[in-house]
């Protein structure tokens, strides 16, 4: 079974993974294969635990390929904070890329905090209208994370060391200082 971490980014992902580098029976990878197309972008390996906030825009292919048979984490975090750390990403990756590709430019007055929440919420919408009809998921807040994952171990059998991948949760992983 493959595991996919849906979220937005500036949300505990690489942490995630991070924690998940202490499970024996999968493999784990932070946006392992971003750069690749076509059938190639999602060919992970079997019993693979992936974050990547780019399936986000690929959730029709994600579906395609793996549908119901994969298992889901809907990973989030605070929006205001995520907002506030998207802001000051405001020129660069996602956001510079929302910004000038998919608003095209936007609107003058339109402050960074306005693009990142307009993009978390296309995100948010795309996530829960992809996971609607799926079975195997579960939500994950960064706020109550040890509990989450401890849940995220049991539910998807991992095996290994489940305090060393508690104790990840105590670093901040990829922080912007939000």
């Amino acid at each position: 079974m493959n595991v996919f971490i849906l979220n937005s980014g500036r949300c505990g992902s690489s942490t995630f993974i991070q924690a998940c580098r202490h499970i024996a029976n999968y493999s784990a990878g932070h946006e392992t294969r971003l750069r690749l197309i076509g059938s190639e972008r999602l060919a992970y390996p079997d019993h693979h635990i992936e974050a990547d906030n780019r399936l986000s825009w690929l959730l029709g292919r994600l579906d395609r390929r793996y549908g119901d048979r994969a298992f889901y984490v809907h990973l989030d975090r605070d929006h205001a904070a995520v907002a506030a750390s998207f802001a000051k990403r405001k020129d660069y990756g996602i956001m510079k890329a929302y910004r000038e590709g998919i608003l095209l430019e936007g609107e003058p007055g339109q402050s960074a905090e306005d693009v990142a929440r307009d993009y978390l919420d296309t995100i948010e919408a795309n996530i829960a209208l992809f996971l609607k009809d799926k079975s195997n998921w579960m939500p994950f807040r960064l706020e109550r994370a040890r509990e989450d994952f401890a849940e995220f171990w049991q539910r998807i059998g991992a095996q290994g060391d489940l305090a060393s991948a508690l104790a990840e949760w105590d670093i901040r992983h990829n922080a912007s200082g939000q």
